[in-house]
């Protein structure tokens, strides 16, 4: 069973939901708006079709209780911003056209070959990792017992990583959240 949806705080809707539209080419196809717990405050919650039966979705907050905040969810935190980011399913024939648009778009593009997938990554205005990914082959029981003996494996064998392609925006992105 795949998820609903998944729902991230945005400090400026206008800008996502122009990279969820035009860079990723989402649609968006629901907005709620609703109080808060505080006094005069509001909520508008936008929901965009990923394909597939997916959705994401975007909180921008009008409630003066809730603290400023950095809402990319990795660097927010202090990590890396390849930790947290969000993966959308794609086709490997259709991976080529996904990184074009982005960097027509004006967003830089990273991809990598894992093996078993194949990954484009750019960052969304908000600080996001933003990644499509394709699977390269299908997983099977070797890689299910793999993943089983590495969970509990307290100094797992290290893999060699693979070699990231770096690709420049081919024009200035918008102005970032």
């Amino acid at each position: 069973m795949g998820f609903h949806h998944v729902a991230l705080a945005v400090r400026d809707l206008e800008v996502t939901h122009r990279f969820y539209t035009e860079a990723m080419g989402f649609e968006l196809v629901k907005i709620v708006v609703g109080p808060t717990e505080s006094e005069g405050g509001w909520a508008k919650h936008a929901f965009y079709d990923t394909g597939g039966g997916g959705l994401v979705a975007f909180w921008e907050l009008h409630d003066e209780s809730i603290p400023a905040f950095d809402p990319a969810i990795s660097t927010g935190l202090g990590l890396p911003t390849w930790v947290n980011h969000l993966a959308f399913a794609a086709e490997l024939d259709d991976l080529p056209a996904k990184r074009d648009r982005w960097l027509e778009q004006g967003y830089d593009v990273m991809e990598l070959n894992h093996g078993f997938c194949v990954s484009a990554y750019t960052v969304d205005p908000n600080g996001i990792l933003v990644e499509w990914c394709a699977d390269a082959r299908s997983l099977d029981e070797r890689d299910r017992a793999s993943a089983h003996r590495l969970l509990t494996d307290p100094h797992p064998p290290l893999e060699t990583m693979p070699t990231p392609v770096f690709h420049q925006a081919r024009r200035v992105a918008p102005s970032r959240a």
